[in-house]
């Protein structure tokens, strides 16, 4: 990959990419483990700066962030309250970004405006001093980082059932706000005979652009409000919550989580070999005993996030090759699902 490497939405993943990212993945977990491996690992990026932008509350994204960013030995800033920034004094986007640019060599930012990091990346890529743009999600409309954490957690998943290739993956909740299911659709075209069931009640049915772009790359996809119909067909069911931060006139108050929650009485009708999965936090929409299930995969997802992370920060800086080197010593990974 040549060029500045910036991480704005999953359109710009292919296979071997993806392929890649998670291989690096498992090994940054497998050096992690070691005492030499940790230390190694933080000596690949000590000379390096990080800027954590997040203006818009996050607790997963941020520490998984700043935790990726220590495991490799960067520093790192942050501004996690608008009120901190020189924009309450009338700076521009534009301006913030490029003072943040001159002190750090990689911006993590997550912002409630959609649309904000591509703007930020393409102001890196017309100025002197560039630095790469990941993009920790951006308004209601993307959210990569998640939807890769998410891809390795399906392929650990599926490893002894053929990985995500010709599985069945069900979507429910809030589909029409959820920047996560949004991204997660955006690669399934990396995917063979993937099917995709979006499980919502139509005021939060997924919205028409994400519909048009699988059916232009040949995705199947089918739609219900029925939970009880679609859970014995699934591979992973991914569950999402009402995003009521984008609440205009309490729309969150009329789902019915009775209908599109995931309950102990319901779980005899999803599959021995299915996953359940949820970006968190989570509502109501998951029962806290279901935790106890083997299917569960979302706190594994979540520490995923962490490994995930650590692997696009050595890809942006061209460092797949070293981690490749450091892991090459190592015995072969034990049993883990996920």
């Amino acid at each position: 990959m040549s060029g500045l490497f910036h991480v704005i939405d999953t359109r710009g993943f292919d296979r071997p990419l993806l392929d890649q990212l998670c291989a690096l993945t498992t090994q940054v977990r497998r050096l992690a483990k070691a005492t030499d491996g940790a230390r190694a690992l933080q000596g690949l990026l000590p000379q390096a700066r990080a800027m954590l932008y997040f203006p818009q509350p996050s607790t997963r994204t941020f520490l998984s962030f700043n935790n990726a960013c220590h495991i490799l030995g960067m520093r790192t800033s942050e501004i996690r309250d608008p009120a901190t920034s020189s924009e309450v004094k009338g700076e521009s986007f534009d301006d913030s970004i490029r003072t943040f640019s001159s002190y750090v060599d990689v911006i993590v930012m997550r912002t409630p405006e959609a649309g904000y990091a591509a703007r930020a990346a393409a102001l890196m890529n017309r100025i002197p001093r560039p630095v790469p743009i990941i993009n920790a999600g951006s308004g209601k409309d993307q959210h990569p980082t998640q939807a890769l954490l998410d891809i390795y957690t399906l392929e650990r998943s599926f490893a002894l059932r053929g990985g995500i290739d010709g599985k069945v993956i069900g979507m429910m909740g809030d589909l029409r706000r959820g920047r996560t299911v949004r991204s997660l659709c955006g690669l399934m075209k990396n995917y063979r005979d993937v099917r995709l069931v979006f499980i919502a009640p139509e005021p939060f049915a997924m919205e028409p652009d994400v519909k048009d772009d699988l059916v232009r790359h040949g995705i199947d996809f089918t739609e219900t409000d029925r939970l009880a119909g679609a859970l014995p067909g699934l591979d992973a069911l991914y569950v999402t919550r009402m995003q009521t931060e984008w609440d205009t006139a309490g729309e969150s108050s009329t789902m019915d989580y009775r209908q599109f929650s995931i309950r102990p009485d319901n779980l005899a009708m999803l599959p021995r070999e299915a996953i359940i999965m949820h970006p968190l936090p989570r509502g109501p929409e998951i029962d806290p005993a279901v935790d106890d299930d083997p299917r569960a995969m979302y706190w594994r997802q979540e520490r995923n996030g962490m490994w995930m992370r650590v692997a696009i920060l050595l890809k942006i800086f061209r460092l797949e090759d070293r981690l490749f080197e450091l892991a090459a010593g190592l015995p072969p990974e034990g049993p883990d699902p996920a």
